[in-house]
């Protein structure tokens, strides 16, 4: 009689082999789609931080380029070179022969 069982069992388990290797290819797909998720999740973390740190560095610089082309702070820059600010407006200079064809 065990002879018997152990028969049926083990046709129990050929017939159903296919729902088996099913359930196998099952939790791989699930396993993988865990790990791809962390990943995608960490990923996206990284990005975040990179452009908060973009941003700051962006508004840093766009501050320091206000402050830097402010009238006074270009005078400054400029005054080794020995340039200096118009004290009068400039000339226009206006071309006599072209006056005349107009």
């Amino acid at each position: 009689m065990k002879k018997k069982t152990l028969n049926t069992s083990y046709r129990w388990i050929m017939k159903n082999i296919g729902f088996f290797l099913f359930l196998a290819a099952l939790a791989v797909v699930y396993i993988y789609n865990g790990h791809y998720a962390d990943n995608l999740s960490r990923d996206i973390n990284r990005t975040s931080k990179e452009l908060k740190e973009l941003q700051y560095e962006y508004k840093t610089l766009k501050s320091e380029v206000m402050f830097r082309s402010k009238q006074s702070e270009l005078a400054k820059a400029v005054e080794p070179f020995g340039l200096k600010e118009l004290s009068q407006p400039p000339y226009v200079i206006v071309d006599s022969v072209e006056k005349n064809k107009k």
